[in-house]
């Protein structure tokens, strides 16, 4: 997608084929700027070998439940990508690594990811709960009947997801988890959205290139042409 000055790649981060994606746009658009839906810890934590260890001063600044969602999701995400044979992130190391051997200015444009934990913590419900785990053992033991329930054929997870099959699984998800959805997605979007628009304001001769998630992206472009953007973000 593209709006003025910004080309937005929406990404599976796990599929091959976004990690030729935006290896490609990267290669032949020559962009000024590539902004990424990471935060400085989450830039760091894919950036650096050696993996930090979790203290309980961390779990108690995010909230068990977040620190237990967050966990959960990342095994759910190295398992698919160990499935595909893509490391969950690598389209986003792979627009860093093009950005430092290109000189190309990086910018964070996501919410602190201990921010995002937190207010998970304190808004996700019991009910919400007992549906995530009931979903993942029926993604495992189920996963066909659960995608054709959906209206789904087939999902290549090699393949970033059509537009139809993302506004799919985005309707169940805001049904099922609202307050999930509501901090992970749409809160987020808005932070996004407004931190593209900054930059897009103060850059309007640079080509700027946003790489993030598939299920942003509709809705950030949205965000971004509405008049009403409040301003707050970090480069790198």
């Amino acid at each position: 997608m593209k709006y003025k000055n910004l080309i937005l790649i929406g990404t599976s981060h796990i599929a091959e084929q976004s990690l030729k994606e935006v290896e490609k746009t990267i290669i032949e658009k020559k962009p000024d700027i590539i902004a990424l839906e990471l935060d400085k810890k989450r830039f760091y934590a894919l950036t650096q070998k050696g993996t930090r260890k979790i203290s309980l001063k961390d779990i108690q600044r995010i909230g068990l439940k977040g620190f237990i969602f967050n966990i959960i999701g990342a095994w759910v995400e190295r398992k698919l990508g160990k499935y595909v044979g893509v490391k969950p992130g690598s389209e986003m190391l792979k627009a860093i690594e093009l950005a430092k051997r290109n000189k190309i200015r990086i910018a964070l444009i996501d919410q602190d990811i201990e921010i995002t934990l937190s207010k998970l913590s304190k808004s996700i419900s019991w009910k919400e709960k007992w549906h995530f785990i009931a979903d993942i053992l029926k993604g495992m033991i189920f996963r066909k009947s659960e995608l054709k329930r959906l209206g789904i054929k087939k999902l290549d997870l090699t393949k970033v997801p059509s537009k139809t099959i993302i506004k799919r699984l985005t309707r169940e998800v805001k049904e099922r988890y609202p307050n999930i959805y509501k901090v992970l997605v749409k809160e987020r979007n808005q932070i996004m959205a407004t931190n593209l628009s900054k930059l897009i304001e103060e850059n309007p001769d640079k080509l700027i290139l946003a790489v993030i998630g598939a299920g942003h992206e509709e809705e950030m472009l949205d965000l971004i042409k509405s008049p009403e953007i409040t301003y707050s973000f970090e480069f790198k």
